[in-house]
């Protein structure tokens, strides 16, 4: 998503705000970021074997800068959306943003339309900020298949009816959006970068 706003001629900003995982996804792609135009802010501990809930000081200028679009990742659960919590108010202002549940059908704490709704309420509260659609990114990493995605489509159909959210997209990889284009509405093919265990 920052990529393509980068490539829209937007100055943009990706931050990760999962402040108690070490292993911060983005901080993978610092150099490639970088490359599109891209300020990353994430803890200086990402990629660290440093477990600290550490917020970067840069966080703010999220909403000190009207003219700077940020992607904002606060993890699955209501500690990263604490993080989010401390600028709320100043986002809520502008009045000018979206927020999604990305779903994963095959992750232990979010199986089902119930336990989504449980964790959307949880991190709905953390960050004092209601969600505004879904995003169904439902997969098994490198073993993910077509058939993995279209199982989950009935999964993000009962979560959007549940929450009252709409259904923005099913996000995959780039590999197998060919195969499920015409089987699943609103795909969004992604690149996935994944790093060594």
């Amino acid at each position: 998503m920052a990529l393509e706003l980068a490539a829209a001629g937007r100055r943009t900003a990706l931050a990760d705000l999962d402040i108690v995982n070490p292993y911060f996804r983005s901080a993978d792609s610092r150099e490639a970021l970088s490359d599109a135009g891209i300020r990353l802010i994430c803890s200086e501990y990402a990629n660290t074997n440093i477990d600290a809930p550490a917020l970067p000081q840069e966080m703010y200028s999220i909403v000190d800068d009207a003219a700077l679009t940020a992607v904002i990742d606060v993890g699955g659960d209501e500690r990263g959306a604490l993080a989010l919590g401390r600028i709320s108010d100043r986002i809520r202002e502008e009045g000018d943003y979206e927020m999604y549940l990305v779903i994963n059908k095959y992750r232990p704490l979010t199986p089902d339309a119930e336990s989504v709704l449980e964790v959307k309420n949880e991190i709905e509260a953390a960050c004092r900020l209601p969600f505004t659609g879904i995003i169904n990114c439902s997969n098994l990493g490198a073993e993910t298949t077509a058939e993995t995605v279209v199982s989950s489509v009935s999964y993000a159909a009962e979560t959007a009816r549940l929450t009252g959210l709409p259904l923005v997209a099913t996000a995959v990889e780039e590999r197998l959006a060919r195969e499920l284009s015409g089987r699943i509405e609103n795909l969004l093919p992604m690149r996935l970068q994944s790093r060594p265990v």
